[in-house]
């Protein structure tokens, strides 16, 4: 199933008038002692600070994570409870995996245009070093028991039953309910299924890695990421500390495959890795954006999301959802000055670049007589991607949504692309539309 939504005559254009994310960085590192929580209101408060947004006028904060937190389930409103805010703003959380930022970016549009808010804060964050790890369930029962118990001898019969194995932490799976299968696994099946040689897959990473090192180099981040602050020593990071600052092709060729160690091609060094970080974007109503005198980096022209079989070719969302952006919003791929896709895998966006330019597959697949059409080179994730920056679940989409609204912005104007993957077979894509 695949829903679009397109600007609808009378009803008023949303705007992005500000983005932010934190550095991201490699799970166990910078942030090891940090929740995603921590990082989100780390990132909301120096978005607001550096927009100046006076506090009465933000009525809505909608914010995602993908991994699970225990102690605050609702991040969002966590993260407005956490800050200088009146608290009658709302609050609240979603997630669509690697799309969940995406998603909230959409419901808070949504929100605006139908006269529920004019100015939200949208974004995610997600910890890949802070998952909940889950007791087996003979023990889970027994502490159950134990507590429930009113005499000491009561509550040590309780662990009667209890082995050894079942003191052992149970860590979240990363794979499909549905199918089995983790992430990776479904990057190789892609990459067998479509004919993905190792060597562009590592080409691909390479590409990634030294595009995002000369962004780096050349000050393109500069505003679009912050200086994170790390307690307790709140030692300052300011660059993603995943970039290969010297990539070169020989360096991946040289790593084994992880998911298929026979016969396999995806590395750790062709997919995105574990990430922490957090990611914020400052949405209003073009009206009050221009009333309040913010500058506007883009407007939201679109956006699909769509669903398909996670037995098929799981990460191929984008080559779904960007059809129906495209549609929605009256536009060719062509049209587009600025494309970025998620990079999950080398071999998923080679897989779903493929479909794009595939007229059977289009047939196939979309039930259209076109192809979605070929993304040129020098329009795609210019300055790298998710392989290269990191891959923050529930931030990703806010980040690539800043990335283009502001390269659009620098452009002098026109359209741009974003789409991602995600788990369950989902998949996101967004037009935004830059005036200049």
């Amino acid at each position: 199933m695949v829903r679009a939504v397109a600007p609808v005559s009378g009803l008023p254009r949303v705007a992005i008038v500000a983005g932010l994310r934190t550095p991201f960085a490699k799970m166990g590192s910078a942030y090891k002692q940090l929740s995603a929580l921590e990082l989100g209101t780390m990132v909301v408060h120096e978005l607001l600070e550096r927009a100046a947004l006076p506090a009465k006028e933000l009525d809505a904060l909608v914010y995602g994570q993908v991994v699970p937190s225990l102690v605050g389930p609702n991040i969002a409103r966590e993260v407005s409870l956490a800050l200088p805010l009146p608290r009658a703003i709302d609050a609240f959380s979603v997630s669509r995996a690697c799309a969940t930022s995406t998603q909230a970016t959409a419901t808070a549009a949504q929100m605006i245009q139908t006269g529920q808010a004019q100015v939200v804060v949208t974004g995610g964050a997600d910890s890949a070093s802070d998952v909940p790890i889950a007791l087996r369930k003979p023990l889970a029962e027994a502490l159950i028991s134990a507590s429930q118990a009113k005499k000491p001898l009561d509550k040590l019969k309780a662990f009667a039953d209890v082995h050894a194995k079942d003191l052992l932490p149970d860590p979240p799976a990363l794979v499909e309910l549905s199918t089995g299968l983790s992430m990776g696994q479904a990057a190789e099946k892609m990459a067998k299924e479509n004919g993905i040689s190792r060597a562009d897959q590592d080409a691909f990473a390479h590409r990634s890695h030294s595009r995002a090192a000369q962004a780096w180099r050349d000050g393109i981040f500069a505003e679009e990421v912050m200086t994170a602050r790390v307690p307790p020593s709140y030692e300052a990071y300011a660059q993603d500390n995943l970039t290969r600052m010297d990539s070169t092709v020989e360096g991946y060729q040289r790593l084994k495959p992880v998911f298929d160690r026979k016969w396999g091609t995806v590395t750790a060094g062709n997919s995105s890795p574990l990430t922490d970080g957090a990611s914020a974007l400052l949405l209003m109503r073009e009206d009050v954006a221009k009333a309040l005198g913010y500058p506007v980096l883009a407007y939201i022209r679109s956006y699909a999301f769509a669903a398909l079989d996670p037995s098929e070719q799981l990460l191929m969302g984008p080559a779904y959802a960007t059809p129906r952006a495209l549609d929605a919003a009256g536009v060719k791929l062509s049209d587009m000055s600025v494309i970025d896709l998620h990079e999950a895998f080398a071999a998923q966006m080679l897989s779903n670049l493929q479909a794009f330019a595939s007229k059977a597959w289009a047939k196939e697949k979309l039930g259209r007589a076109e192809a979605i059409g070929e993304v040129p080179d020098d329009k795609l994730n210019l300055y790298g991607g998710s392989i290269a920056l990191g891959h923050p679940f529930a931030a990703t989409g806010a980040r690539q949504i800043n990335t283009v609204a502001r390269e659009l912005k620098r452009r002098g104007g026109g359209l741009g692309l974003i789409a991602q993957c995600a788990a369950g077979g989902l998949g996101a894509a967004m037009i935004l539309e830059s005036e200049g």
